[in-house]
């Protein structure tokens, strides 16, 4: 899913405002983004439980002969998404937590066609690749002195790319030649991103400072990014190198 193109005070980092010195917050910059990570990899590990459970019970396959269900979840995780951001303001704390897991289990359940498409020698060595170069560009994100705000409308326009590079390449069979420009033009969006949302994170803490309850919010919709961000180039990564089973 390419839910990644909304953001604070529109395409932009929030804007910082004063410090009022004489409240501290309730964490540190790097405990507020160990807590974000933290998150990201709780629904991380939510998606592949649910995977592993999928398949282990069975259910996958009544999954792949139920018509239209795929359809079904992507529209539902879509609007879970767009209810995720639209209402980030109102909702409380814990309705957010239970938004960001409630897309990590539905996620879980598309994930799991994975383990029928994909050895799992595959999936996992992909999974590593991604670690790697997530890894990578969020310690980048964490520590350039480099503004990276001005990307986004470059990445949100790369988004729009992906999503018109996939549909044509669904519906019309002469573009398929140009699956892994697609999926390289994906994996460098994706690992942009990484960064880009990273950086965000100092932003959104410095702007959310001196409200612990949007700082909580805040925190687990980042992570719902990163989330995404984690997810998206994974699958570009396994597109590129992975080899379905279907192939052989």
């Amino acid at each position: 899913m390419d839910e990644n193109n909304y953001h604070y005070n529109g395409n932009q980092y929030p804007q910082q405002y004063s410090f009022d010195s004489a409240y501290a917050p309730p964490l540190t910059l790097n405990q507020y983004i160990a807590r974000t990570f933290g998150w990201m990899f709780l629904g991380l590990l939510l998606t592949f439980a649910v995977a592993v459970g999928m398949v282990l019970s069975g259910l996958v396959f009544s999954l792949m002969a139920t018509p239209y269900v795929l359809i079904a979840l992507t529209v539902v995780e879509l609007i879970v998404v767009i209810a995720f951001s639209a209402t980030l303001l109102k909702r409380s704390v814990g309705v957010t937590r239970g938004l960001f897991f409630l897309y990590s289990v539905l996620n879980g359940v598309v994930f799991s066609l994975y383990f029928l498409l994909f050895d799992v020698v595959n999936l996992m060595a992909v999974f590593l690749l991604t670690a790697l170069f997530f890894g990578a560009f969020a310690l980048y994100g964490r520590f350039t002195r480099t503004d990276l705000s001005r990307l986004g409308p470059i990445l949100v326009g790369g988004l729009i790319f992906l999503i018109i590079a996939g549909l044509l390449m669904a519906f019309i069979p002469g573009f398929s030649f140009l699956e892994r420009i697609v999926c390289m033009i994906g994996i460098v969006i994706f690992l942009c991103f990484t960064a880009y949302d990273v950086q965000k994170i100092k932003a959104n803490y410095a702007f959310f400072c001196n409200d612990s309850v949007m700082l909580q919010k805040a925190s687990v919709y980042s992570a719902l990014q990163l989330y995404l961000d984690f997810i998206n180039l994974f699958l570009y990564l396994l597109r590129f190198f992975g080899n379905s089973r279907s192939s052989r």
